[in-house]
């Protein structure tokens, strides 16, 4: 049986990475205000609530403006 331990050398690069991109995401949209869908507050919904790594990457491939 694995335990957390036999995990962890796994989990935790993934969880750095994760936050990484979460901070990144929230500080690119708290900081621009053009979107190519949605609004200022949906994104940021979108990106808190879907924070394993699906928000984010939505946001950068559906929300983010090209026009910067």
């Amino acid at each position: 049986m694995d335990t957390l331990k036999d995990w962890l050398p796994f989990l935790i690069p993934l969880i750095i990475v994760e936050l990484i991109l979460l901070i990144v995401t929230i500080r690119h949209i708290l900081t621009h205000d053009h979107y190519k869908r949605g609004t200022r507050a949906l994104w940021l919904v979108i990106a808190i609530v879907g924070m394993e790594f699906i928000g984010p990457i939505l946001y950068f491939i559906l929300g983010k403006a090209d026009d910067e």
